[in-house]
């Protein structure tokens, strides 16, 4: 069933059962109210007749004619017994209006509370104790509301003529408002279904808003702007990948076949055998380069963590990049070294955490001109530890900053520079494998500032 369709019925149904609570409230309260007010008037008979008929005799002629204007006021079907207190009938009128069966244990009762009410076959009567100065008596009225019944009668073919056409109503402008409520999740399907990875480029054109549906296709677009910058990222990943991986395996094929066109000097052989060794190194390094990558895009969870010396890993990473880079000065400064050593404990990955910082301060110190310092600041705080790793190189245009993440991505400058863009892309995912960050900022010809942040023990 469609959601349209659940919708309609569902407030169908709601309206419904509301609409017979009020119809069933507004039945019930009448028809009590109508008995009620018809016992009463009953009653008022019973006490006329008894006043006419017992009191006779000792009102005066005036109050006489007065009860007997009232007396006569006969309703419709009345009928009016009275009964002495051993149960003889004393006086009756209007027998022949129908039949009222009266019992000596209805008497009885009528003795006992001094009135009773009670209903024979849509007859309504009420049996009243009369005392009088010529004995105790039993006056007894009855009488049908037809009227009244017939009124109740047509109440409930109104309520049911009205539920039948309300419900009608109902189910018709619940089919329409239904429509007029999921019209926007039909418009949003529908631009759905025209995306494909080839138009991630769309949005969905109902994220204006503040409703939930405006939020859902906030979060879709949103979804879609991560999906459009990863599809980007790998196809990147893939032509970058198949270039780097190509180059060197291009210039061993081509070295083999020159070396094996006629035969040469061992010396000659030698010096083919050393720069094919040095292209596989290549290789090497970029195979290893890719299987950090994926090793640091796995689930924290599945990677070791203990607590680690925050300094002691900068440290460490410092000296390793400066005897890869000796011709560039690495520094490093802590701006407030606390002086209890728990300040200084990180949860991490040592092994990971050090590929990560040594990258960075490679990276610095390839881009650096020799002689220039590569200056690294320590900050550290109570919710973290803050890195900021200047140098004075080349720089890196203000177009390229966006993809110094992406693997393989190499900015035009730095095209005659040896590498194969896996350092910061690697550092970036081990950070976030670590809820840290990374941020690069650069100015061409002037340098490049890294900063990252690592939360403390967490």
């Amino acid at each position: 069933m469609s959601i349209r369709n659940k919708l309609t019925l569902r407030f169908a149904g709601i309206f419904a059962v509301l609409l017979v609570l009020f119809s069933l409230t507004v039945y019930y309260f009448t028809s009590e109210y109508r008995q009620r007010e018809f016992y009463d008037s009953t009653r008022e008979r019973a006490l006329v007749a008894a006043h006419f008929i017992l009191e006779a005799d000792e009102v005066s002629p005036a109050r006489h004619e007065q009860d007997l204007r009232l007396y006569y006021r006969t309703l419709p079907e009345e009928i009016v017994q009275i009964y002495t207190e051993d149960g003889r009938l004393f006086f009756s009128e209007g027998e022949r209006k129908g039949n009222l069966h009266i019992s000596r244990e209805f008497i009885e009762e009528v003795k006992a509370t001094g009135q009773v009410e009670q209903e024979q076959n849509h007859r309504q009567l009420v049996g009243i104790y009369y005392p009088d100065n010529q004995g105790n008596f039993i006056v007894i009225s009855s009488d049908i509301d037809r009227f009244s019944l017939l009124k109740l009668r047509n109440l409930k073919n109104i309520l049911l003529v009205g539920f039948c056409a309300s419900m009608l109503i109902v189910l018709v402008a619940g089919w329409f408002f239904s429509k007029s409520v999921l019209q926007p999740i039909t418009r949003i399907v529908s631009e759905v279904e025209k995306i494909s990875a080839s138009d991630l480029h769309l949005r969905l054109s109902a994220a204006n808003g503040h409703d939930e549906l405006s939020q859902l296709a906030q979060t879709f677009n949103k979804m879609l702007d991560r999906l459009e910058t990863a599809f980007e990222m790998q196809n990147t990943f893939v032509s970058s990948a198949s270039h780097e991986l190509r180059t060197p395996l291009t210039a061993m094929i081509g070295q083999l076949e020159v070396a094996l066109m006629q035969k040469r000097d061992p010396a000659e052989y030698h010096k083919v055998l050393e720069s094919i060794l040095d292209d596989a190194r290549m290789l090497a390094r970029l195979s290893n380069g890719l299987l950090q990558i994926a090793q640091a895009s796995t689930d924290i969870s599945r990677i070791t963590l203990k607590p680690l010396r925050f300094d002691e890993l900068l440290w460490t990473a410092r000296e390793e990049a400066q005897k890869r880079q000796p011709n560039v000065k690495f520094e490093l400064h802590f701006e407030n070294f606390p002086e209890e050593e728990e300040s200084l404990l990180l949860l991490g990955n040592e092994a990971l955490l050090f590929i990560g910082f040594l990258n960075v301060f490679e990276n610095a110190g390839k881009f650096s001109r020799p002689g220039q310092v590569v200056r690294g600041t320590v900050t550290i705080s109570l919710k973290g530890f803050e890195v900021v790793v200047k140098d004075f190189g080349i720089g890196i245009q203000q177009n390229d900053l966006v993809n110094v993440f992406v693997p393989f991505f190499r900015a035009q400058n730095v095209r005659d520079i040896s590498g194969h863009g896996i350092g910061l892309p690697l550092s970036e995912r081990i950070f976030k494998l670590h809820k840290g960050s990374i941020q690069v900022d650069s100015r061409l010809g002037e340098g490049t500032v890294v900063s990252i942040f690592l939360p403390t023990r967490r």
